[in-house]
């Protein structure tokens, strides 16, 4: 079985694998100081709450924003995984060109999301990652990624907000009753949720334009499920996309081992 890990600067994501098939999947807080004994202990005790031996895992795919947490996270796979570990980086085997000025400055997770949206729903393709940050990535006709948008994630803009104001507090992030807020707490729910929805569809609709039109937006990451039913743009979301592109990759460099 591969175990697929995406390390963001809030949230860890990690996925079992068992061939194609994702059998589990995992959701946590990103602790930037957490030891490799910590992580050791901490990957034994998933698998085994839910039924899997580590001894089953024969392969690792890491993807990280965190070169804390990478060098952790690499350091427990060595040691414990005895099949390949695929750490996506400069020199990996993607299958997609990077045609972008420095393509050794763009984001792991933001390769893996384009290899993944590529493969399932074809190109050109747009994939937009709800995270930390709201990236914006464009695949073109040929097959390369072309590069994209970064803007402020939602809870980014709402920890903004209150840190910068006396007044405002923090807020659910639900839909308030209408756009027009009837009171405080409505008002910036609807400058959070709604003003973050018309960012997505204004960026959207620009690069989809360069793109040539016509082109699939599929959306990933922990706050998709939030900011996605107030989105024109968006048609897909897809959950697994991240984990999915991080099992293609392995595969792609493992599959002469």
């Amino acid at each position: 079985m591969l175990i697929a890990i995406d390390v963001g600067n809030t949230q860890t994501v990690m996925g079992l694998y068992d061939g194609k098939d994702l059998v589990d999947s995992w959701r946590l807080s990103t602790e930037r100081d957490r030891t490799a004994d910590e992580y050791r202990l901490f990957f034994s005790g998933l698998l085994r709450q839910d039924g899997y031996r580590l001894e089953e895992v024969d392969g690792v795919a890491l993807s990280s924003v965190v070169p804390t947490v990478k060098a952790a996270m690499v350091q427990v796979a060595e040691e414990m995984i005895g099949g390949p570990l695929v750490v996506i980086g400069p020199g990996v085997k993607t299958g997609m060109p990077i045609n972008i000025d420095n393509p050794r400055e763009v984001g792991a997770d933001r390769v893996v999301n384009s290899v993944a949206a590529a493969h399932r729903y074809g190109t050109p393709v747009v994939a937009v990652d709800f995270g930390t940050s709201t990236n914006i990535d464009a695949v073109d006709a040929t097959g390369a990624y072309v590069g994209g948008a970064i803007a402020p994630g939602l809870e980014v803009s709402l920890n903004a907000l209150i840190s910068a104001t006396a007044a405002l507090r923090r807020v659910d992030l639900t839909p308030p009753r209408a756009a027009i807020g009837r009171n405080t707490v409505e008002a910036i729910q609807s400058g959070l949720l709604y003003g973050h929805a018309g960012l997505v569809d204004g960026l959207v609709d620009r690069i989809v334009a360069e793109l040539g039109g016509g082109v699939p937006v599929v959306a990933t990451g922990g706050l998709a499920s939030t900011i996605v039913p107030h989105c024109r743009s968006v048609e897909i979301v897809d959950p697994n996309l991240t984990l999915d592109g991080l099992r293609m990759i392995y595969e792609m460099n493992v599959e002469d081992v």
